[in-house]
C-alpha cells in the first residue's frame, strides 16, 4: 500500500484543516487506517483510527471531540477533519495502515509521507 497524506497548512487557534490520505496498490478497504502525529522534539504519538469497514473510531484524549477520522473506500481515501485545532496540535501528520483493527498498540504497516499543520496563537 502507498500512501500520500495532503491537505496540510497553516492556520490560527481555533481554525479548522482536513488532511486527507489517498491510498493505491493493494486492497485499501481490508486495512484499518490511522493518523499519526510528531511534533519537533517529540515522540510520534496516535492521533485518532478507522476499522477497514468505518465502522468503529478511535481518538486520543487530546484530540478527541474536536478531530473526526473517517474513510471513503471507494476513493481509497481516509480523511481526518480537525476542528478548534489549538497550538498543540502543530506537527507532521502521518497516516498509516494496518493489517488489523487500527489498534496503536499493534503496528502499523505501511506509512505515508507526512504533512505539516502549523497552529498559530
Amino acid at each position: 500500500v502507498q500512501l500520500q497524506a495532503s491537505g496540510g497548512g497553516l492556520v490560527q487557534a481555533g481554525g479548522s484543516l482536513r488532511l486527507s490520505c489517498a491510498a493505491s496498490g493493494r486492497t485499501f478497504s481490508k486495512y484499518a487506517m490511522g493518523w499519526f502525529r510528531q511534533a519537533p522534539g517529540k515522540e510520534r504519538e496516535f492521533v485518532a483510527a478507522v476499522t477497514w469497514t468505518g465502522s468503529s473510531t478511535y481518538y486520543a484524549d487530546s484530540v478527541k471531540g474536536r478531530f473526526t477520522i473517517s474513510r471513503d473506500n471507494a476513493k481509497n481515501t481516509v480523511y481526518l477533519q480537525m476542528n478548534s485545532l489549538k497550538p498543540e496540535d502543530t506537527a507532521i501528520y502521518f497516516c498509516a495502515a494496518q493489517n488489523g483493527a487500527g489498534s496503536p498498540s499493534y503496528a502499523y504497516d505501511y506509512w505515508g509521507q507526512g504533512t505539516q499543520v502549523t497552529v498559530s496563537s
